[in-house]
């Protein structure tokens, strides 16, 4: 039909195929927002662990105790910490991309600053920058997560930052044990510029631009962060070098520990009494956010305790390399990976509560199998413990991360996921301290148990002692010398035996430790948002 004449043509509509276009850009753009924090996460992440399968080859060339290089790790934790719960507030002071990207170039430079280190006192000095500017990619990744992406795409949106969360700590030891082996000491650091480039610039590309009338109000309360980082650094410390010192028989610890306690209480009160505090204590009241604090230590706990367990029994019981015992945590790291986005389809049809009491029987199940572990295991016996451990550590952190956080209004979730993270990161140091605590103490009683029973009176033991110093005597060794031998081989026989008797402890503590938190359960929430997420707060 011809058209009528001085009609005007109707503006073209927005097809289907544009409207589409349109949606697969921003579902992109939000992705390259996740992969690029996720990568600066676990930057920080791979950090805290990957240094300590290096420490011996740090304290042969530094010409320091290893005492004294145990500090390489101290101050990074402590400066962790500090920053962590103060990450909310950074970022809405300088803007959330301004504080990311800062903290991300700023790491990296640390990190060279770390590899080019000639003295212990250089090193420990920029590992407290590596800290310090690390703590506010961890925090800032999961708020920028949930701020970004709608409800019904945060369980797989979070899968991303859990699978960086879970491996990130088996991967450093791997990572590290394959550098230290083969290269220096030094690249364990170094390896951080190329990743840390790419991080910067996937950042600076995806995020979008920081609203300038969105700014922390009030003048800055030195004060109160003054108090946190002496109250909550002193506790770190404490956690720390406490088995080192003998915990409260050194004046030090008791010097730290009455620190942390003045100092945590002095900043309570006055981030209560404050109109503008720097760390948001009130998001507490959501009951969700309280119990899983509490919830999130106890995984803290079995996360970064059962992964300093097993290191230390393949490298002093099975005489394993650092090397080896990377490749030994890999499969696990592995498992959880392919599990997070599994766990996060899981979450839209089962109840997260659920799903986190599933994969606390599934961590206790395997803490029970790897309390069996004797001086004749082999990788094969571990392999599938910490596939397990793997598996159910992810069916409890994603699904506690949607019930802890999933109800935090947006407003309020830049200053939860801070504190959230803090716990968990405290969770591990309070595990590590007390499985170390337990490891020496049951040590101790196995050993003293032991030489009881393996006294003058045992004739097996007579037994065993004249069989070995025959078999010396044959060898050639003189009837003196032969038996102080077989002696020595059974208080060998028996230390070992102890050390295995007392790492099997360590792992019944662990178990307990996650049966006893389960009551929490009760008060968390099911995950639904608080409120809409707009990718621009």
């Amino acid at each position: 039909m011809a058209a009528v004449a001085g009609s005007v043509p109707a503006a073209p509509s927005e097809g289907p195929s544009t409207t589409e276009s349109k949606n697969a850009d921003k579902n992109a753009a939000k992705w390259l927002i996740a992969v690029s924090v996720a990568l600066g996460a676990l930057l920080e992440i791979v950090d805290t662990s990957i240094v300590n399968v290096a420490l011996t080859q740090m304290q042969a060339s530094l010409g320091v105790t290893l005492s004294e290089v145990g500090w390489v790790v101290t101050s990074y934790g402590i400066a962790n910490v500090i920053i962590l719960p103060l990450s909310a507030w950074l970022g809405d002071r300088f803007g959330k991309k301004r504080f990311f990207v800062f903290s991300l170039i700023a790491f990296t430079i640390a990190s060279l600053m770390c590899g080019f280190a000639t003295s212990l006192t250089a090193l420990v000095c920029a590992r407290v920058l590596q800290g310090l500017f690390g703590g506010g990619l961890l925090a800032k990744a999961q708020s920028i997560l949930f701020e970004t992406f709608p409800k019904e795409e945060q369980a797989m949106a979070q899968a991303l930052f859990g699978v960086v969360a879970i491996a990130g700590p088996a991967i450093g030891p791997t990572l590290g044990g394959y550098i230290v082996t083969n290269l220096d000491w030094r690249w364990i650091f170094f390896i951080n510029l190329p990743i840390g480039v790419i991080a910067v610039m996937m950042t600076v590309a995806s995020l979008p631009p920081d609203d300038p009338t969105k700014k922390a109000k009030g003048a800055v309360d030195f004060l109160s962060i003054g108090y946190l980082a002496i109250g909550i650094g002193s506790l770190q410390a404490v956690l720390e070098e406490g088995h080192s010192e003998d915990w409260f028989d050194s004046p030090m610890i008791c010097a730290l520990a009455l620190g942390a306690v003045v100092g945590i209480y002095l900043f309570v009160k006055r981030t209560l009494a404050s109109a503008h505090p720097v760390v948001d204590l009130r998001v507490l009241r959501y009951r969700s956010l309280a119990a899983g604090s509490v919830l999130s230590m106890v995984v803290g706990m079995g996360l970064y305790g059962a992964l300093f367990a097993v290191p230390i029994f393949a490298q002093s019981i099975l005489h394993f390399t650092s090397q080896q015992t990377g490749m030994l945590l890999l499969p696990g790291a592995i498992a959880s990976a392919f599990t997070m986005p599994i766990v996060a389809r899981l979450l839209r049809s089962f109840d997260p509560r659920a799903l986190i009491l599933c994969g606390a029987f599934i961590v206790v199940g395997a803490m029970m199998m790897l309390s069996n572990m004797n001086p004749q295991t082999g990788e094969g016996d571990m392999f599938w413990p910490l596939i397990l451990r793997g598996f159910g550590t992810v069916m409890m952190f994603l699904p506690m991360s949607m019930a802890v956080l999933g109800p935090i209004p947006v407003r309020d979730i830049s200053a939860a996921t801070g504190l959230y993270n803090l716990t968990r990161q405290l969770g591990g140091s309070i595990g590590i301290a007390i499985l170390t605590t337990v490891l020496s103490t049951r040590q101790a009683f196995h050993r003293a148990v032991l030489i009881e029973k393996l006294g003058a009176s045992d004739w097996l033991t007579q037994e065993r002692l004249r069989a070995l110093t025959g078999r010396f005597i044959a060898g050639g060794a003189d009837p003196i010398a032969a038996k102080q031998r077989a002696i020595a081989l059974l208080e060998s026989n028996v230390q070992l035996q102890s050390s295995v008797l007392a790492f099997a402890d360590m792992f019944y503590v662990g178990a307990l430790a996650f049966i006893a938190a389960l009551p929490l359960l009760l008060l968390l929430g099911k995950g639904k948002s608080g409120a809409k997420v707009d990718a621009g707060h």
